[in-house]
């Protein structure tokens, strides 16, 4: 039996871990969007640089989305310019995520 499902990449799991120690997270989702970027000028060309989170924490209740924003960019400040070179993020409270 064959299976079609891509294994994360080291820096997907990097961020992976790395979110899960600092926020543990109830919903996590690294999606590597790094391909929707190749060609591109400032794009370093790793195939491995572009990423798309969505999270929901407790450690979010109560705060502002910039506030949440900047939870996840401490937890992932040792890869932030390399190897990540763009984050899209998307967090969320338990409570807004299962509404």
């Amino acid at each position: 039996m064959t299976s079609n499902a891509r294994q994360p990449t080291e820096v997907e799991e990097a961020i992976r871990h790395a979110l899960l120690a600092a926020l543990q997270p109830v919903e996590l989702q690294v999606i590597n969007e790094s391909h929707l970027h190749a060609g591109h000028r400032s794009s370093p060309g790793t195939g491995d640089s572009h990423f798309r989170v969505e999270i929901a924490s407790e450690k979010f209740n109560g705060l502002r989305a910039v506030a949440q924003h900047r939870l996840v960019n401490e937890a992932l400040a040792h890869l932030i310019g390399k190897p990540i070179h763009a984050l899209a993020l998307k967090t969320s409270t338990p409570t807004e995520h299962s509404a």
